[in-house]
């Protein structure tokens, strides 16, 4: 295997390892919550204003637009293969584990969507269970979804060069092949 084909393999090993690892957590915690929160409406008081109360989200976030479950499901497809092909653009370990995070948690709402189909094509349920009652009900992939977009903009503005090597290495966005080593002040 040449260098740059492993190093190819390897962007992949971070964004693979972070998207399953998130994955798993947001079905499970989900799975627990059917079981321990279904039915009777029960709510499990952890402290202050954290709770857990099992919700059905047919919607985007916040359970806006909830009449185009179809439609937001195929939206969440359109995002899974964008992040996919965006997988080789970013150099850095940080973009990478924002990219697996944003993945991992778009993919598990897009498990509910697809597996909780009670009302038609991709019109799913998203299991939500996580209650801070000042704000709307999330789950796992939410909160992944969330923090791998927060730090995905904080890697970008921190070094905004993240889309090449040469670029990243230059630290300013321009390109510095054969210029040497670039010091940042």
């Amino acid at each position: 295997m040449t260098a740059p084909a492993r190093g190819r393999g390897q962007r992949w090993v971070l964004v693979t390892v972070v998207a399953v690892a998130v994955l798993v957590v947001d079905q499970a915690t989900k799975w627990w919550a059917l079981g321990a929160l279904g039915g009777q409406g029960r709510t499990i008081d952890l402290a202050w204003t954290l709770r857990l109360r099992l919700v059905f989200n047919r919607g985007a976030a916040f359970g806006l637009g909830s009449r185009f479950a179809p439609l937001i499901a195929v939206f969440a497809v359109v995002v899974v293969v964008a992040l996919l092909h965006s997988v080789g653009t970013l150099h850095g370990r940080w973009a990478r584990a924002s990219l697996g995070l944003v993945l991992g948690g778009a993919v598990g709402n897009l498990v509910d969507r697809v597996l909780r189909d009670d009302g038609g094509f991709l019109g799913g349920e998203v299991v939500d269970f996580i209650d801070l009652q000042w704000w709307p009900v999330f789950n796992v992939a939410d909160m992944a979804v969330s923090a791998g977009v927060v730090l995905l903009v904080l890697t970008a503005w921190r070094d905004p060069g993240l889309s090449s090597p040469d670029e990243a290495a230059s630290g300013n966005g321009v390109a510095s092949r054969g210029s040497g080593p670039v010091v940042r002040p």
